[in-house]
């Protein structure tokens, strides 16, 4: 018992973990979390070790072994409910090793923060932004999308839409090949957020949620105006999310 009391307190020593959070989280989406655990001993391996996070993954996640001075990752997929703020605090790396006798465990000392965006929920284009919209076809830009002339064919990208797969170019190649279309241009369109007459206040952000997810993969320029505070009309990623993490954080 002794023997087994030692190697187990030591399988669990000088451990570290690391959770990494995609860039969107959406309310009640499940999403991967990357977890990544560390091995700092010189000389021992790491085994049959768990990674737990009290409130989220509380079956653990496994790591049969891995050598000293090293890592390893895995990942689990994961789902949040409400949006806003969101801490991972309460992290521990438990091991039944060597005899399954014993579950012994030691704790991660570190507190995971991030933003869960709203979950986004369909809903019809409030009529302003109908009515901003240029009309379809009028004339396009450079911008890549899906939505108009072909611009190029490139390397095909996991993700990318089976339809727009460019079959001659990819039986030339050997490879898969994509088109790459040229979006449609439209004017610029500017949401208010506190003109947008829905009642309920969580309808609302989901809606608008929904919205900006849509003018962006449109690829259509929209600015924000929230709380006194107003966006101007981008089509960026960054400009996509600073707006999310607004409707996030709203009246929190």
């Amino acid at each position: 018992m002794g023997i087994s009391g030692l190697f187990g307190k030591r399988n669990i020593s000088r451990l570290d973990a690391e959770l990494e959070f995609p860039d969107e989280i959406y309310s009640n989406k499940p999403v991967p979390i990357k977890v990544t655990l560390s091995n700092n001993k010189k000389f021992l391996p790491g085994f049959l070790l768990k990674v737990i996070a009290e409130g989220y993954f509380t079956e653990g996640i496994l790591f049969p072994y891995f050598d000293a001075r090293s890592s390893s990752s895995n990942y689990m997929g994961l789902s949040f409910r409400g949006r806003g703020r969101h801490e991972i605090k309460k992290i521990y790396v438990s091991s039944v090793f060597p005899f399954n006798f014993f579950v012994r465990s030691s704790r991660i000392e570190k507190v995971f923060s991030f933003i869960v965006f709203p979950e986004p929920r369909k809903c019809d284009f409030p009529e302003f932004v109908e009515r901003q919209k240029r009309p379809r076809g009028e004339r396009s830009s450079d911008k890549r999308g899906y939505e108009s002339e072909v611009m190029s064919v490139r390397d095909y990208i996991a993700g990318d839409p089976l339809k727009y797969i460019n079959w001659k170019a990819s039986a030339k190649t050997g490879d898969l090949k994509t088109k790459e279309l040229t979006s449609l241009y439209y004017q610029p369109v500017v949401v208010d957020f506190d003109k947008v007459d829905i009642k309920d206040l969580e309808e609302k952000i989901s809606c608008m949620t929904y919205t900006v997810l849509q003018l962006a993969r449109r690829n259509i320029p929209f600015g924000f105006r929230i709380s006194g505070k107003l966006y101007m009309p981008d089509v960026s990623n960054s400009h996509k999310i600073s707006i999310l993490k607004e409707l996030a954080l709203y009246g929190t």
